[in-house]
């Protein structure tokens, strides 16, 4: 037992990302911005990689675990999407989309005098939440209380203006846990599948991504394979299974 001691940090952040994320993710559906999750993503990666250059930024310093140049990229990138939202109207995805990409391209310059550069990226990507450190942790159970909270006492903030900066500095720590693949999954499969088509709420959807967390997780450790990638397949298996499991429960109760 003593041996998957290690196990317990990664375990809980991963069900602390799902608590965070997946509320936010029903908002994001609902303003039909769905990649200004991944833009917001790309950039707070953008910002870990030039803050931990110290060639081109000074802000190499870190806030409870997140880089400091990470959190100002992703605000950076949040008014853009502010902007993007209140101009661009019906081609509001197609200005999301170049942000990104531009994200993306910066991010490969950055690196590309580096020779483990690839590496650089794939980890910026994949993540690796199987090596989650305390500091995030502590600062994801933080967002993710201040997430519910207002959401119980303040609903109306979710459709003001001051979601998409709560939600550029939420994005911004859990890329540092998780990597942008595992952010993209946890906001958008389980809100999508579980919440706009089968009409659950935020708790049950978050339940079913801490689901397909765990299941990466357990598999990432037994066949030694990348958990963030691991936790996209899981999470999308388990959403799209969870519908037909519950709806069998019900059946023969």
């Amino acid at each position: 037992m003593a041996a998957y001691e290690w196990m317990l940090l990664p375990t809980l952040g991963s069900v602390l990302l799902c608590f965070l994320l997946v509320p936010l993710g029903y908002q994001v559906i609902a303003r039909g911005v769905i990649f200004a999750d991944l833009a917001i993503a790309q950039w707070a990666s953008l910002g870990t990689l030039a803050g931990a250059t110290g060639t081109y930024f000074v802000l190499s310093q870190d806030l409870a675990g997140a880089s400091v140049t990470s959190l100002a990229f992703a605000l950076l990138a949040a008014l853009t999407v502010q902007l993007i939202l209140r101009h661009l109207g019906e081609a509001k995805e197609a200005g999301i989309g170049i942000l990104y990409v531009l994200g993306a391209s910066l991010a490969v310059l950055l690196v590309s005098n580096d020779p483990h550069g690839a590496q650089v990226l794939q980890r910026a990507a994949s993540g690796d939440l199987l090596w989650a450190n305390q500091e995030l942790v502590i600062a994801t159970a933080v967002m993710a209380l201040l997430v519910w909270a207002l959401g119980y006492w303040a609903p109306g903030w979710l459709t003001g203006a001051a979601f998409i900066p709560v939600f550029a500095i939420a994005v911004t720590y859990a890329v540092a846990l998780a990597g942008i693949y595992v952010v993209f999954a946890t906001l958008i499969i389980t809100p999508l599948i579980v919440g706009t088509l089968h009409k659950k709420t935020p708790v049950v959807a978050s339940l079913c991504a801490i689901v397909g967390h765990l299941l990466a997780i357990a598999c990432s450790v037994i066949w030694d394979v990348p958990v963030g990638p691991a936790i996209v397949v899981a999470t999308l298996l388990v959403a799209c299974l969870w519908p037909v499991v519950s709806g069998k429960r019900r059946y023969t109760q």
